[in-house]
């Protein structure tokens, strides 16, 4: 018996952490609906790491669109986002946001309202700073917005050094935390969680390990990083471990690195405003049907905006 589409007009967005079964779920969820999958991985939006960053053998909205030189932004992919659903919603076909990466999938979701980019050479330079004196960093960013600096850690390089960037053009890290988890959606919009138990979740990262590994993730992480990347592509998990560590000293360091990485998208997942969570220890295809279920439930989901 065929599972209802669910109304004209939904957007359908899954989160979950690494090796949860987004890509197949959503894949599935394209398959009933008549849809399409747009990503929302920051990772996944680059050329030339295909297996590091487990990018889908189906061709899929959003994934590859940025060369490995190129820094990409919240602010350009949200624009790419946005683009790609609303042609799918003209096109009266369902758009299928999957990702792990939790700004990315608010972004695409909603309209953010973004902090203006740096100024130029302000990264590095706050990074010399923070270098140089971590305390002191700390302190020139309570000096410049107090709010901010209670909700960021003296050692937390990254986010102080953030928080200094946008302080310098008067926009603050506070805020931008606010709004990032307000309800607002752009569409009717249902969000739901892929729910996996931890030990499960954890072999499947160590089989995700030895495939990447098998398929020849190493070489790929050497030519990467032979040629021109970026700073954001550089991020990529385990990028540097694969090329410059024995096999066995990157394989454990990445399925660390990985189960770290997913601990940290069960908290994201858990501050989702109105996420539903799903089962999801299960064939992608019963979890995508479970999905559709609770959306034909919801026929007279509102948009989820405030005036």
């Amino acid at each position: 018996m065929p599972v209802p589409k669910p109304r004209s007009g939904l957007v359908l967005a899954l989160f979950g952490p690494t090796a949860s079964g987004k890509t197949a779920v959503a894949e599935a969820l394209a398959d009933r609906t008549g849809g399409e999958v747009v990503s929302a991985d920051a990772m996944q939006a680059y050329r030339g790491l295909p297996l590091i960053t487990n990018q889908p053998d189906r061709p899929t909205l959003l994934v590859g669109v940025w060369p490995l030189d190129h820094d990409g932004s919240v602010g350009e992919y949200q624009r790419l986002a946005h683009a790609a659903i609303d042609e799918l919603l003209t096109a009266g076909r369902v758009p299928v946001v999957a990702g792990g990466t939790g700004l990315y999938l608010r972004a695409a979701l909603a309209e953010l309202e973004l902090p203006p980019p740096p100024a130029p050479g302000a990264r590095q330079r706050w990074e010399a700073v923070y270098d140089s004196d971590p305390a002191g960093a700390h302190a020139v960013l309570a000096g410049r917005d107090p709010t901010a600096a209670a909700a960021v850690h003296a050692h937390d390089r990254r986010r102080v050094v953030r928080a200094l960037e946008l302080a310098e053009v008067g926009a603050s890290l506070a805020p931008a935390q606010e709004r990032l988890w307000s309800g607002e959606t752009r569409h009717p919009t249902l969000i739901c969680g892929l729910a996996v138990p931890k030990d499960v979740l954890e072999r499947r990262i160590e089989l995700r390990a030895d495939a990447m590994l098998a398929a020849g993730a190493a070489d790929e992480a050497r030519r990467a990083l032979a040629g021109g990347i970026s700073r954001t592509a550089a991020q990529a998990l385990g990028l540097r471990d694969l090329a410059d560590l024995p096999a066995e000293q990157a394989r454990a360091a990445v399925i660390l690195r990985t189960r770290r990485y997913a601990a940290y998208q069960r908290k994201w997942m858990r501050r989702i405003p109105g996420i539903v969570m799903i089962e999801a220890d299960r064939p992608a295809k019963e979890t995508a049907d479970a999905i559709l279920e609770v959306a034909r439930a919801r026929q007279q989901l509102p948009a989820r905006r405030t005036e």
